[in-house]
């Protein structure tokens, strides 16, 4: 599945490279264009936030009303959800299109030349198995990577084979090389400066992200009727919880990210560096504009 995906983007990124000749500049308009295309799922996704967090108000009144009643506070949530016409699993899409897109751009930069130039895997196997037998080493887990750079022996070798010019990809961006590996060239400084931008934008991500949970917490009033105060208590220890592990999970996915990024080509990186400040943006911009729409309701 994850190859399917990693073909179709693999089109894409070939034709905005086609138009400017740099691979670091075709992987930011390519970003930019998927960000774009999934923007309706993001606003969606936000307006589902906010949503929410009016929801758990409602959700903590039936939890305690009948607290000694699991089935019926099942059905009453249930019901809730309904009416509000939101589903308890609303999340789980915008999960899944994000390790979608992880696993399948993880791809695509593992293997641009079969992604992005099509050449069929019994040439791309002929050029390592005569870089191996010149005594060049040739990585397992990034080969195309190591044709890339031996284009111009290749070309030498193959005079006649109009495949080896789709191995010319110009990976040299800003005065960094997107095909350098983080892992296998750890003295060299330069592969640690995208990496690091991309923490550096992961952490403002999150910092956003709670700070726009610890703010719809102190906007929410605890309304329990016949509640005493140990039970307040016990329900916003409950809520606290809830946000730590929402703050956990949020967590995850750049340090997941990061992992993967150390021992993948920088071009991954660079997307992820790229999709993070543009979701920063995207997500000031919609927080804005749907307070907006919050107000004149």
């Amino acid at each position: 599945m994850f190859e399917f995906f990693a073909s179709i983007f693999g089109y894409l990124l070939a034709f905005l490279y086609n138009i400017v000749n740099n691979y670091g500049i075709a992987i930011i308009l390519f970003t930019l264009i998927i960000k774009l295309l999934l923007l309706p799922l993001s606003i969606k996704q936000q307006r589902t936030m906010k949503k929410s967090a009016k929801l758990q108000e409602k959700m903590k009144v039936i939890q305690f009303k009948y607290k000694n009643d699991p089935e019926k506070m099942n059905q009453e949530i249930m019901s809730l959800y309904k009416t509000e016409k939101m589903s308890p699993f609303s999340g789980c899409l915008t999960a899944i299109i994000q390790m979608l897109l992880l696993l399948s751009i993880f791809y695509l930069v593992r293997c641009p030349i079969t992604y992005m130039e099509k050449i069929a895997s019994e040439d791309i196997n002929k050029y390592v198995t005569q870089l191996q037998e010149e005594g060049k080493e040739v990585s397992k887990a990034y080969p195309e990577i190591d044709l890339i750079r031996e284009y111009n022996w290749l070309k030498g070798k193959n005079p006649e084979d109009s495949n080896i010019e789709k191995l010319d990809l110009q990976m040299a961006f800003l005065g960094l090389d997107l095909s350098k590996i983080p892992q296998q060239n750890m003295a060299d400084y330069t592969v640690y400066i995208i990496p690091i931008l991309y923490i550096i934008s992961s952490f403002i991500s999150i910092r956003m992200t709670t700070a726009m949970q610890q703010q719809n917490k102190k906007k929410k009033e605890t309304v329990i009727d016949g509640a005493t105060g140990e039970e307040v208590d016990e329900k916003e220890n409950e809520m606290d919880a809830v946000m730590q592990t929402n703050k956990m999970m949020s967590w995850m996915m750049p340090i997941m990210s990061i992992s993967i990024a150390f021992v993948a080509p920088l071009g991954l990186a660079l997307y992820w560096l790229v999709s993070n400040v543009l979701m920063i943006f995207e997500r000031l911009i919609l927080n804005k504009v749907i307070k907006q729409e919050d107000g004149e309701e």
